[in-house]
């Protein structure tokens, strides 16, 4: 059932009648429907879940002013506080785990738990250059030598998909995200942190995982899982279910 948080600034499919214990947040340009596997899994085995549609996806609407994974904590903090009784554990996949980490630093009596897949938690030693043509172009631009329109026309060449099927303020939340790094939040959480990881995920890679597991003070772990990618929740979703059990007991 699809209900209404935070004065109906976020919705979230509900799954199970119990107490919600398990809150599930998605990656970017997803939506929370991406969970239904295990939540469903998780709901016959007698757990109630809430996946949210996180501000400017699925069925919530855009936020109103931009900002990055810290802003977005902020805005669920609140429906998490409607919706607790105790602490709950929670999913993030992708840029939910650096919203569900920042949430766990800052309201630790709000999480028993984190089980993060494929989450940016930390920057890659090793980034791809822009094109020197692209790198001339941003500046010029910013000498007020190129005008508005030849510089996005020069984004949309050579910006990430995700970054052209953005407009408006999702843009502007997306270029935030992607220049976001979460080493301090890593160190304040204070609840056990479930790592999920798919060994053919080429867009976080597992080196990410190991490189944000040093940063981490709580009891965490690391699991890769064998010929799955980015998409854990829809490629390995009873995987997901296993290791969230294991964070609630």
């Amino acid at each position: 059932m699809l209900s209404a948080y935070g004065d109906g600034k976020i919705f979230g499919e509900t799954y199970g009648e119990s107490l919600y214990k398990v809150v599930w947040l998605h990656g970017w340009a997803r939506q929370g429907h991406d969970f239904a596997s295990s939540a469903i899994g998780l709901a016959a085995m007698g757990t109630s879940s809430v996946a949210l549609d996180l501000p400017g996806f699925g069925s919530s609407p855009d936020p109103t002013v931009a900002g990055g994974a810290r802003a977005y904590a902020q805005m669920v903090i609140p429906v998490l506080e409607e919706i607790a009784d105790g602490p709950l554990v929670l999913v993030g996949h992708s840029r939910g785990g650096c919203i569900a980490t920042v949430i766990a630093a800052t309201k630790p009596e709000l999480v028993k738990a984190l089980v993060i897949t494929g989450s940016p938690l930390v920057r890659r030693d090793v980034v791809a250059k822009a094109p020197l043509r692209y790198r001339l172009t941003k500046s010029l631009h910013s000498r007020g030598m190129l005008s508005p329109q030849k510089m996005e026309s020069a984004r949309r060449r050579h910006g990430s998909s995700d970054y052209r099927n953005a407009s408006g303020v999702m843009r502007d939340v997306f270029v935030m995200m992607v220049n976001e790094s979460y080493e301090t939040e890593l160190a304040k959480v204070q609840a056990p942190i479930y790592m999920v990881w798919g060994e053919d995920d080429h867009e976080v890679p597992v080196e990410v995982a190991t490189k944000a597991s040093v940063f981490v003070k709580s009891p965490h772990s690391l699991r890769v899982l064998e010929e799955v990618g980015h998409l854990v929740p829809l490629e390995a979703p009873s995987d997901l279910v296993q290791t969230v059990l294991e964070a609630l007991a």
